[in-house]
């Protein structure tokens, strides 16, 4: 009978343990977790980016690179628009980099110890060492984590990770806010530690030549479409009727009278002594050249341009004859698409909308008083010399921000071809980040 109960014993045991060869508790994940983290050496990661916040989700395809012991870079790219910014870190500090405007902000900074990114392995992983009440399950090639968010976008309240069962990378990641929706994902499609980099490949110059050289055939294609649509508002070619001994040339509208060519004919019948470049458009006046006779009668002393749109007046030029084009307006610029926050804190109003002039570009300013008072400046970006700041990067989500300034602090970020500047000396920082991100998904008007 002993031998008996001595072999049940066994069996029991050998039952207990073969049930849990092979699996983990949360405690032997986390420990094995945190070791992963302090031998880290480098990794690369993509995976595509869903932002739930707007009116319609938003995609992003996402690159991250680390290198130890502080190098960084990380791409954002939006399919739509073909638009990428990038995020690096290097010996020389934290740069900003929008590559197809030659867009280069630098900031001295510990970026981005100082805040958690979604799409950063560090970062999923402190979030799961952080909080004490973790709650944890697991799946067949994964373990799940469920813990606290803790991202700059205060909304955010909890996260669910997926990590690879064997190599603890991550694999999906749903970020939610305090209602449960989902508002925040990242799927990796492919995710490599110990990854071998380039010598330069952190370097700031390396990556805007590069990412420009690869939007070099979407800007031509641009252009192409741009000269088809010129093409198709032109509309088709009218063959002229030609008449037996006269060439082509001749021919181009209406009848040649002997002794003139073509290109004298080109525009109506022409009188003797006038090139045909005099009679393009109506008769011409003896001592005016043609190109002052393009729209309408021109005046002595007036140039070409005094004279394309309707009748000018003497000393005036056609630049001057309107209103000025950085006057303020009760309505936007037609050539200016304003996108609206939807986020405007509790007793503030915008109080003013105008359009100003930023070089040779149109903007628009809109102003806000009440509770705080600040400004939010669109424009249409133009191609730039790079400029350094005293800063800090600011994740939005769906674009990298860069604030600036002491007493008077502002906001910069770029969205849908659209570059915000939001300043304010009396805004926090945290609403100018809820102004900011309110914008993503909204419909310019």
């Amino acid at each position: 009978m002993r031998r008996i109960a001595w072999g049940m014993v066994f069996v029991l045991t050998a039952m207990l343990l073969l049930a849990g060869c092979g699996t983990k508790d949360a405690g032997a994940v986390v420990k094995d977790l945190n070791n992963t983290v302090d031998k880290l050496e480098s990794y690369e990661g993509t995976g595509r980016m869903v932002l739930h916040s707007g009116q319609q989700p938003q995609e992003y395809q996402v690159e991250v690179w680390y290198q130890s012991p502080h190098y960084y870079r990380i791409s954002l790219t939006n399919d739509k628009k073909d638009i990428t910014q990038i995020v690096l870190r290097n010996d020389d500090g934290v740069y900003v980099l929008t590559p197809h405007l030659n867009k280069i902000f630098r900031f001295q900074s510990d970026w981005p110890d100082n805040q958690g990114q979604v799409y950063l392995y560090q970062s999923l992983v402190q979030s799961i060492l952080a909080d004490k009440e973790r709650q944890f399950t697991t799946e067949e090639n994964a373990f799940v984590f469920d813990v606290l968010a803790n991202y700059a976008n205060a909304s955010l309240a909890r996260q669910k990770i997926w990590l690879d069962k064997k190599s603890f990378a991550p694999r999906h990641v749903e970020v939610a806010d305090a209602n449960a929706n989902v508002m925040v994902s990242v799927d990796f499609n492919h995710f490599e530690f110990n990854k071998k980099f380039d010598k330069d490949a952190f370097d700031m110059q390396r990556n805007m030549t590069a990412s420009r050289l690869q939007e070099l055939p979407t800007l031509s294609q641009e252009n192409a479409k741009a000269s088809e649509a010129q093409k198709q508002a032109a509309g088709p070619q009218q063959p002229a009727k030609t008449e037996p001994g006269k060439t082509g040339t001749e021919q181009k509208s209406g009848a040649a009278e002997p002794g003139k060519t073509g290109t004298g004919q080109k525009s109506g019948a022409a009188e003797p002594g006038k090139t045909g470049t005099e009679q393009k458009s109506g008769a011409a006046e003896p001592g005016k050249t043609a190109t002052e006779q393009k729209s309408g009668a021109a005046e002595p002393g007036k140039t070409t341009t005094e004279q394309k749109s309707g009748a000018a007046e003497p000393s005036k030029t056609g630049s001057t004859s309107g209103q000025a084009s950085a006057q303020q307006t009760a309505t936007p610029p037609k050539s200016t698409i304003v996108i609206d926050p939807m986020y405007t804190p509790k007793g503030t109003k915008m109080t003013e909308m105008g359009e100003v002039k930023l070089g040779g570009e149109v903007g628009v300013i809109q102003r806000y008083s009440g509770s705080y008072n600040y400004t939010l400046l669109q424009s249409r970006p133009v191609v730039q010399a790079a400029s350094s700041l005293t800063g800090s990067v600011v994740d939005l989500g769906f674009s990298f921000g860069v604030l600036y300034g002491d007493s008077q602090k502002t906001l910069q970020w770029m969205y849908e071809g659209v570059e915000f500047r939001l300043t304010s000396g009396d805004l926090p920082s945290d609403e100018m980040v809820k102004i900011a991100q309110s914008v993503q998904g909204q419909v310019g008007k």
